[in-house]
């Protein structure tokens, strides 16, 4: 029985060699924050692996429940890395997915809630203010299906046709197989995501085939397979295939999805709006 995982990080060692030619993987180190570059070239490499090809950097930090005072610190390096992901110009579509009433799966709307809109602001008004040089964001919360009876992927489809945007930002709970890496690490990845599938529960996965523009995940792990726990805990232990399937999330998960909501915003506020403090940009939106 394999645990589940979001993770590309958690899917190479020991199943793919690192090679160059169909895997590669570098790694650079600022500080307490540890950065790790993935890139998946072959569908050979994509299959043993379980993830799509494509570019994947996983941000790794001290537990946020423990400490946020480097918050600003890992922001800086993980904006810059959003933004190697992203188009230069043009409008940005930022998604935040998730069910506001399940803690462990707050993430998305909560950073959703705290990125500063900024496509409505433009022409005399945006010059009279001095806020002309802003990147259009167009900022979305689709709920969930239980909620809404709309795929998230068809809601998001619809506002594109209207908003066009260069790119699309999805944030969304991931889930990890380590639970050392639960609320102490950040992917990125050039491929979309697929909502639910680190629960088991996959949807209409939000990529560039469904929305005809670059797709960019963003996502921090709230949960961790049961099964997982079993064999990190009890060496030598494994699952068997009538083990029930359930997903753990740490006791201090409500202050950890906070501190990662924030650290998100901040992120993708150096990323999209480099001239502006992304405290100053979040102080803002959330009024």
């Amino acid at each position: 029985m394999q645990a589940r995982t979001d993770l590309a990080i958690e899917a190479t060692p020991g199943r793919v060699t690192a090679n160059g030619e169909e895997v590669s993987l570098s790694e650079a180190i600022y500080g307490r924050l540890r950065i790790s570059r993935l890139q998946v070239r072959s569908e050979r490499a994509a299959r043993q692996m379980g993830k799509p090809r494509g570019r994947y950097v996983t941000a790794q930090f001290p537990p946020l429940s423990d400490d946020e005072k480097g918050l600003a610190n890992y922001a800086e390096h993980i904006g810059n890395e959003l933004q190697s992901l992203l188009p230069t110009t043009g409008t940005v579509l930022v998604v935040g997915l998730g069910n506001r009433t399940v803690t462990p799966d707050t993430l998305g709307p909560a950073t959703a809630d705290m990125v500063l809109a900024t496509r409505h602001i433009r022409g005399e008004f945006a010059r009279t203010v001095g806020l002309q040089d802003l990147r259009p964001t167009a900022v979305l919360t689709p709920g969930v299906l239980g909620q809404t009876g709309t795929e998230s992927g068809e809601i998001v489809r619809g506002v594109c046709r209207e908003v066009q945007p260069a790119a699309v930002i999805v944030v969304d709970a991931l889930a990890a197989r380590s639970p050392d890496r639960l609320g102490c690490t950040v992917q990125l990845c050039d491929n979309g995501i697929a909502p639910g599938s680190g629960v088991g529960n996959d949807r209409q996965p939000l990529n560039r085939e469904l929305l005809g523009v670059p797709v960019i995940g963003l996502g921090v792990p709230t949960v961790v397979d049961a099964a997982a726990l079993v064999e990190a805990y009890l060496p030598g232990t494994r699952p068997t295939a009538d083990f029930p399937p359930m997903m753990v999330t740490p006791r201090e998960i409500d202050l950890t999805v906070s501190r990662a909501a924030r650290l998100l915003a901040m992120s993708i506020h150096r990323a999209l709006q480099p001239g502006y403090s992304p405290t100053d940009l979040i102080s803002v939106a959330s009024r």
